[in-house]
């Protein structure tokens, strides 16, 4: 049997994914830990993770897979890697990395990416950039020069999560196109490396790992990498990219005018255009999409809000006592929609981007001692995560985007019928959820990055829809009021 390998390196968890070539069917799919990988926080803002920590959750993780299938090295014919976004690894020239990873949810450069986008002007940024500097990597990078000056003058090379997994994989520092683009390190119209802002952030060139495509042989694993991970040494590393574009890849979401969804430990909308949109506040931000080509150009809208799985297991580890993902969703499901005046607001997971980089906080709303009771709080959270991603569709739309149909895995909150009924009533869209995951998808890419599928057509054999959800007329009013009354509210909080 032939396999490929998908590796998606979340901020909760390591997931691997086992595809059989020959008939596009999951083999085996496993995470590690089973509890959420911590983020630390040294101080009010911050959001840091150990990069060998996820190399090590990688092995955990193919461990675990090997209990389900006993697969052997030479069996896996290419490797696939999905990652968080945004965030920041520096290394040395031996490749260790000098300090934690800055992750995507840290909010510590917001103040150097919003001067930057004021000197620098924001047409110029919008225009060349699509995106304010904001809170990512490049601003992030910014901040280490500033704040760690002697750690910044030893590294020899910055790179993404994914980026650094693949450097431990094949000994080679690179990255993508679609990565720099995530990181406010591509000059779109210039279709090159961001030297105005690296220049005015005093950032060498030289820092920026070499660009490979995103599909394609990135490099093969080394005989040190093969024989920790338990495979075959020279085996292609042919596909990566940030996790929001590969589950839309993982979806088939390909096409202008395509969306896909996630409600992991943040929740994203991705829309994928032709045309070089940009929102003026940067509340949803424009990246390379997996799939673009100077010929056939494909951007990716995306729409984040950090406080979403995040904090669901908040409330599971506080309010429930551990009980189980499913008896938190019963105890939603018992309490009718708009939770009984109780309002949530998911914002406690560091800088949103949708509230133009503001870090309010979160906010239970309503709350009635004689009242409420944990199934209330329960419902306004899903209700609440919900409310917020509408919240930046209407951002979407605005910028002209048609959304009627929304694909996302079954997995995550998607396999609460609270969160589902919630999200498609809201939304106003067919929701249809599919047999697949990011680590699903990084394998079917790496298929085709390494020439074993033809083209993007072949590779999604196997993946079927497992639900499809209609919007309800009489549900959709309802929930349009009580989303009304969620807005108005945030909206009076943000003055």
């Amino acid at each position: 049997m032939k396999y490929l390998l998908g590796v998606d390196v979340g901020s909760s968890s390591v997931k691997t994914a086992l595809i059989e070539i020959a008939n596009g069917k999951i083999a085996a799919t496993a995470f590690s830990p089973s509890e959420e990988m911590p983020i630390d926080a040294p101080q009010a803002g911050f959001a840091e993770q150990d990069p060998d920590r996820w190399w090590l959750e990688l092995q955990n993780s193919l461990n675990k897979m090997r209990q389900q299938v006993a697969f052997r090295g030479d069996e896996v014919a290419a490797i696939g890697i999905s990652y968080q976004m945004h965030g920041l690894v520096c290394v040395d020239k031996a490749g260790k990395p000098l300090r934690p990873s800055i992750i995507w949810c840290d909010g510590r450069a917001v103040g150097y990416g919003n001067k930057a986008f004021h000197d620098l002007g924001e047409d110029f940024c919008l225009s060349n950039f699509l995106n304010s500097p904001g809170n990512f990597t490049a601003s992030k990078l910014k901040w280490v020069r500033e704040n760690q000056p002697d750690l910044y003058k030893k590294i020899d090379k910055i790179m993404l999560p994914g980026d650094y997994i693949a450097l431990r994989m094949t000994g080679e520092a690179t990255t993508t196109v679609s990565g720099l683009s995530e990181g406010i390190l591509w000059n779109f119209p210039q279709k090159a490396i961001a030297r105005d802002l690296l220049n005015y952030y005093g950032i060498d060139e030289s820092l920026l790992s070499t660009i490979v495509p995103t599909f394609g042989e990135q490099g093969r694993l080394t005989a040190e990498a093969a024989g920790i991970l338990g495979l075959q040494a020279g085996t292609p590393v042919s596909y990566r990219a940030g996790d929001q574009p590969n589950n839309a890849y993982s979806l088939n979401v390909l096409q202008p005018g395509e969306v896909a969804a996630t409600a992991g430990t943040s929740g994203v909308v991705y829309g994928v255009t032709d045309k070089v949109e940009y929102d003026p506040l940067s509340r949803v931000n424009t990246f390379v999409h997996v799939t673009h080509t100077e010929e056939m150009p494909r951007y990716g809208i995306l729409l984040c809000v950090n406080g979403t799985g995040i904090l669901n297991s908040w409330l599971r580890k506080n309010f429930f006592g551990n009980a189980s993902y499913s008896d938190m969703n019963a105890e939603a499901a018992a309490i009718a929609p708009g939770a009984d005046g109780l309002q949530f607001f998911p914002f406690g997971n560091g800088a949103e981007r949708v509230l133009e980089n503001k870090d309010p906080g979160a906010l239970l709303k309503g709350l009635q001692f004689n009242r409420h009771h944990r199934g209330h709080v329960a419902r306004a959270a899903q209700e609440g995560i919900v409310f917020s991603l509408q919240y930046g569709v209407e951002i979407m739309q605005q910028m002209g985007m048609q959304i009627k149909n929304i694909r996302a895995g079954y997995a995550n909150m998607f396999l609460s019928d609270v969160f589902r009924s919630v999200f498609a009533n809201t939304t106003g869209c067919t929701v249809e959820l599919y047999n697949t995951d990011g680590a699903a998808g990084a394998a079917r890419a790496a298929g085709v990055g390494a020439g074993i599928y033809p083209d993007f057509v072949s590779c999604f054999t196997g993946m079927n829809v497992i639900k499809r959800l209609e919007p309800d007329a009489a549900l959709q009013q309802q929930y349009q009021d009580v989303y009304g009354e969620w807005k108005t509210a945030l909206l009076k909080s943000l003055q």
